[in-house]
C-alpha cells in the first residue's frame, strides 16, 4: 500500500468560524484527514503550522520546504501532501519545486470554502491530492498544486480568482492533468529546473520589494524599499515591461549603486518583451534592469530572495532557465 504524509500547515481546509463568524485556522491534520473518509493509501498527518497563508514569510516557507524534504528522504513515503492556504500557495509550491530534488511528487492542496461550511470543498480537494501523490503516474513532476480536479505544475500558476471553486490558473497553459476518484491523467509533463539548495536562516530576512507603475508613478516606492533594506526591487511595469522617466532614472541609480533591479510586469499574462525606448522597457533594461520574462511577478519576487539569500550573483543569465 502506498504511504503518503499529509503536512498540514493551516490555511482554509483548516479553518472554522468563531463567534464573530470569522474563519480561523484551528484545526489538526488528524482532524482534516477525518473529514475525508476511508481511504485506500496509508496516510500520517504531520502538524507543522495552523495559520492563514497570508500570515506566512520567508521563515516559514523555509520550514515548509525542509519538513517537505524530511518526509521525501523517508524510505517509506511514497510521496507528500501538504495542506496550505490558498493565498500564498503558488509561492510556497514553486518554492518547494525549485529545492526538490527527488522523483516523489508533492502536492500542495486545500479549499476556498471553511471546513465548517455546509459545502466544503476541502475534503475532497484532499481526498484527490492524496491519490495524485500516491500515484507513479505523478513521478518526476516535482511540485504540484491540485485543485478542483485538475493539476498545476506551479511555475506559472497563480491563484485568479478570490473565492471561486477553481481558482487557480496557469499563464499562457492550462492545467497538465486531472484526477478523479482513484485515477490520475496526466495530459503534460513539466519542464523541470536545476534543483537549487535549500535555503538557511538567511532566507529568512531576505528582504526584496515589488513596485507597481501605474499612470503618474514616480521612484518614490522604489527608492523607499531599498532605503527600508531590500536586497533588491521587482517592478511590476506597465504592459509588456514598462516604466517612464523617473523610474528609468531610478533604475540606472539603483543598478549602479549594487542593487538587482527586476523587470516584471502587472498584466497577468504574457512574458517581458522590452520593445519601447522613451522610458518603457526598452530603456530599463539597458539601464540594467533584468528581464524576468514570463515568470509570474511574486514567483520572481521569490526566487530574486532565494538567489540573494545564498550569496549567487544575480544576472540575467543566472536567471534564464527559471524564467
Amino acid at each position: 500500500m502506498a504511504h503518503v504524509v499529509l503536512i498540514a500547515t493551516g490555511g482554509t481546509i483548516a479553518s472554522s468560524s468563531g463567534p464573530d463568524r470569522a474563519a480561523v485556522a484551528r484545526r489538526t491534520a488528524g482532524e482534516i484527514l477525518g473529514s475525508i473518509g476511508p481511504c485506500d493509501v496509508e496516510v500520517q498527518g504531520r502538524d507543522l503550522l495552523n495559520v492563514g497563508s497570508y500570515l506566512l514569510g520567508h521563515r516559514e516557507l523555509r520550514v515548509i520546504a525542509e519538513a517537505v524534504a524530511e518526509e521525501v528522504a523517508r524510505d517509506d513515503v511514497t510521496g507528500v501532501v501538504v495542506t496550505h492556504g490558498t493565498d500564498t500557495m503558488e509561492e510556497t509550491a514553486f518554492l518547494v519545486d525549485l529545492l526538490h530534488d527527488s522523483d516523489k511528487p508533492v502536492v500542495l492542496t486545500g479549499a476556498q470554502k471553511a471546513a465548517d461550511h455546509p459545502d466544503s470543498d476541502g475534503p475532497q480537494n484532499l481526498r484527490e491530492a492524496i491519490v495524485v501523490a500516491a500515484s507513479p503516474e505523478a513521478r518526476g513532476c516535482g511540485a504540484l498544486i491540485c485543485f478542483a480536479g485538475r493539476i498545476f505544475a506551479p511555475r506559472r500558476t497563480r491563484k485568479h480568482h478570490t473565492i471561486a471553486p477553481e481558482p487557480f490558473r496557469t499563464g499562457d497553459g492550462g492545467p497538465i492533468g486531472r484526477v478523479g476518484a482513484s485515477s490520475v491523467r496526466l495530459t503534460a509533463r513539466p519542464v523541470r529546473t536545476a534543483r537549487l539548495d535549500r535555503p538557511d536562516h538567511r532566507f529568512d530576512e531576505t528582504r526584496v520589494d515589488v513596485v507597481t507603475l501605474h499612470p503618474g508613478a514616480d521612484a518614490v516606492l522604489a527608492r523607499a524599499a531599498v532605503h527600508a533594506g531590500a536586497r533588491a526591487v521587482v517592478l511590476a511595469g506597465t504592459g509588456a515591461g514598462n516604466g517612464n522617466h523617473a523610474v528609468l532614472e531610478w533604475v540606472s541609480e539603483a543598478v549602479r549603486t549594487g542593487k538587482v533591479v527586476g523587470l516584471s510586469t502587472r498584466v497577468a499574462e504574457g512574458p517581458v518583451v522590452p520593445m519601447y525606448g522613451n522610458g518603457g522597457g526598452a530603456d530599463l533594461t539597458r539601464a540594467g534592469a533584468l528581464n524576468l520574462g514570463g515568470l509570474p511577478l511574486y514567483h520572481a519576487r521569490l526566487l530574486l530572495a532565494l538567489l540573494l539569500s545564498q550569496g549567487v550573483s544575480v544576472t540575467q543569465q543566472t536567471l534564464t532557465p527559471y524564467i
